[in-house]
Formats: structure tokens, sequence, C-alpha cells
């Protein structure tokens, strides 16, 4: 009398019929890949000091890394934020938005990260963008165009040098 074999099977058949149903679930947390120009959900919105920079509702501000300075008008630092949002609806968001907000596209590099450089006026904006297994991840940065280290009103602007070849930069 072998009563063991039916208990298995079914157990079985309903493992699978769990895996399949949640398996189906996570497909359809992270937008489900549409890569539409924004996420729906909720709102989007702006964070203080940096209201030029719309941010999906779906992202959620991760304090614990982000970290931002004020000073007369002006906002710098790196902000990151976590959500459900597929990567490709994230760069398309980013890059309809920071338009519609007067930031200029510089370029963009994608890999198994996404990185986006705007330029507005006196600032620079870099951002990061990748995908996990259950969420997504932005990392924000903005920085002045250029500084003032003389006291007198002269600035000290960032530039890009050419690589020398043979340069320890390279390795």
């Amino acid at each position: 009398m072998n009563h063991g074999g039916f208990g298995y099977k079914t157990l079985t058949g309903m493992l699978l019929v769990m895996l399949m149903c949640g398996l189906a679930g996570c497909s359809s947390l992270k937008g489900g890949g549409s890569g539409g120009a924004a996420p729906s959900g909720p709102a989007s919105l702006y964070y203080e000091g940096f209201n030029d920079i719309l941010i999906p509702g779906e992202l959620k501000q991760d304090k614990k890394t982000s970290s931002t300075f004020q000073s007369r008008g002006f906002a710098a630092g790196l902000m990151v934020f976590k959500g459900r949002v597929d990567r490709g609806s994230l760069v398309a968001f980013f890059k309809d938005n920071m338009a519609k907000d007067n930031w200029k596209l510089l370029g963009s590099v994608a890999a198994t990260k996404t990185g986006l450089l705007f330029l507005k006026e006196t600032r620079w904006c870099v951002m990061s963008i990748s995908e996990g297994l259950w969420d997504s991840k932005v990392e924000i940065s903005v920085l002045p165009a250029s500084l003032d280290t003389q006291g007198g009103g002269a600035p000290a602007t960032f530039e890009t040098l050419p690589m020398v070849e043979g340069s320890d930069l390279q390795n």
C-alpha cells in the first residue's frame, strides 16, 4: 500500500502553481516593461532644494545614503532613490522631464547601469540608474558648474582634459 504517491504529486502540483503565480506577480511589479516615458502611479514631485529635478512618485528617497548641502539659494549633494520601476522607464522619464526643466542632456552611457549627464546654467547633474532584482536605484548628484575659489568673483571652472597616452589614469 503506497499512499505517499498521491500526496507527493499533489504537493508538487501545488508548489508549481504557487511558484508560477509568484513569478507572474513579480513580473508586474516593475511597470510591466512597457518602456513608457513616465511611470504611472503616485504623483511625481520635487524635493526640497532641488525644485528643478522631478522625481517619479514610485521612487522613495533613501535618506540614510542621501546627503545634500544648501546655502544661499544653492543646493548640491547626492540624492538616492529606490523603487519598483524598470530602468528604461526611469531613463525615459528623466530625459523628458529634465529637458522640460531646462536641463541640457550632454551625454549618456548604458551598460549594467545607465549614466546621464545634464548641465543647467551653473550646475551639473549626474544620474546613475541601476536595476536590481527587486527594485531600481537612482543616484542623483548635483554639483556647481563653477566655484569662486579666489573670493573675488572669479570662478574656477571644472574642466575636462584629454587623456594623455601612457598616463597612469588609463590603467
